[in-house]
């Protein structure tokens, strides 16, 4: 038995949908019914109909937007779509017309006839006009185009104009903010050493551990502070887009070496193991010595802060054609590919926030999520570039992350230079 042809229907009318719902049912149609664009659109979805009959007035969409939008978001390119329009204005064709609508029905609807012109469009009657009559109404849909996008365009641009001030605005606040934390701090670390250097307080540090304690507290805390700031200055330069290089000769052993040595404590503390060799990093290097440190110490950081107790960190490097190819693996959570280029970008953190704990080098411990912003900063202000490499996050599997950093071994600007950056960041691929 033949499966009856399906029509949506479409009118925000009750009065008038009820009768011609009714007519069309009697005919034997299955029919259903959307009260406007919108709901059409999900019902077409659903119900893939053989032909569409719309009012060609809608309170939620136009004549064009239903069009177009009915036979691309449902595959249906030939599905026929017929408007009912007034008699009596000629108007309303030439909307169904230039909107690319099979055909139109008058209204008020002959209900005699109606199943009799449903069945001519369903079988591939084309009720529009010859091509000669549609050169007007297309050249009229070609300048309400052309106007339409002109005038996105504006509004596009005015947007943009809005975004670019108020991102201006949050730089401008952030470096302010930290210069100004700076100053009152300069003067607590100050005082800080001046009582932790007075004999008084050294004795009562000696024999109150509670004391010894407190103090402790104070000037570990005072540094993490100093360090915050340090990073929101230097991450407010880097979206500048300028930031200084002070280049000279520089021996990458000691620098990592420097580096290990930061975190030598925390990574007893937390039974991971670092693997590298000193002889593998160049001695003969001319970068910013103290900016690389910084780097290496970011990424370090990073692997040791998403490396579970008992994990592995290994640091590797090697140089050819005139490029050194570092890299730092880790046996931790891993980055889910959708956040791989995220994780460069100034104050992103993966993971929820709420659950980090206030220590940096803590497993999934806290931060600004500055780090790797910075030392993408600094990678590119050298000419070179940084990515990172995992199979996705998995606190069970553990697949880890390998971030890979290339740099020219003489970075090719004057001693002491500002290098200008780009906010899109070219440099960094993913791999």
């Amino acid at each position: 038995m033949t499966q009856p042809a399906t029509i949506l229907y479409i009118e925000d009318d009750d009065a008038g949908r009820l009768m011609i719902q009714r007519a069309l049912t009697y005919a034997g149609y299955r029919v259903v019914v959307a009260s406007g664009g919108l709901q059409a659109l999900e019902l077409a979805r659903q119900h893939h109909p053989d032909l569409v009959l719309t009012d060609i007035n809608l309170p939620d969409l136009g004549e064009v937007e239903i069009t177009e939008r009915l036979r691309a978001e449902t595959g249906q390119g030939a599905i026929p779509i017929v408007a009912l329009v007034a008699a009596e204005r000629a108007s309303d064709h030439e909307r169904a017309v230039r909107a690319g609508m099979t055909g139109t029905i008058d209204k008020p609807v002959d209900v005699a006839t109606l199943t009799k012109k449903i069945e001519d469009y369903l079988n591939g009657h084309d009720g529009s006009p010859d091509a000669g009559s549609l050169v007007p109404g297309r050249a009229a849909v070609n300048r309400e185009i052309v106007q339409q996008l002109e005038s996105n365009v504006r509004e596009l641009e005015a947007i943009n104009r809005d975004l670019r001030r108020l991102d201006q605005i949050k730089d401008d606040f952030i470096q302010l903010t930290a210069h100004e934390l700076r100053t009152p701090l300069t003067t607590v670390y100050g005082y800080n050493r001046l009582v932790q250097t007075s004999p008084a307080i050294q004795e009562m540090m000696a024999k109150n551990p509670e004391v010894n304690a407190v103090m402790s507290g104070l000037s570990e805390s005072i540094e993490r502070l100093n360090g915050v700031i340090s990073e929101i200055i230097t991450i407010s330069r880097i979206a500048s887009e300028r930031v200084e290089l002070k280049l000279g000769p520089t021996n990458l052993r000691v620098v990592i070496r420097r580096v290990v040595e930061g975190y030598a404590q925390v990574l007893e503390q937390r039974s991971l193991t670092l693997h590298y060799d000193l002889d593998d990093w160049p001695s003969q290097f001319f970068a910013d010595s103290s900016l690389l440190e910084l780097a290496y110490s970011n990424l370090l950081s990073n692997a040791i802060k998403y490396t579970p107790d008992g994990g592995s960190i290994t640091m590797r490097a090697s140089v050819s054609d005139g490029w050194v190819r570092t890299q730092v693996t880790d046996t931790g959570i891993g980055i889910d590919p959708d956040q791989q280029q995220l994780i460069f970008d100034h104050f992103y953190t993966a993971g929820d926030t709420q659950l980090h704990s206030t220590s940096k080098t803590a497993f999934r411990g806290g931060g600004l999520g500055l780090g790797l912003a910075i030392t993408r900063g600094v990678v590119e202000a050298h000419g070179g570039r940084i990515w990172v490499v995992s199979d996705g996050c998995d606190e069970d599997r553990l697949p880890g992350s390998t971030f890979t950093i290339e740099i020219p071994l003489k970075t090719q600007v004057p001693n002491v230079f500002t290098r200008r950056l780009g906010r899109a960041s070219s440099g960094t691929t993913s791999h």
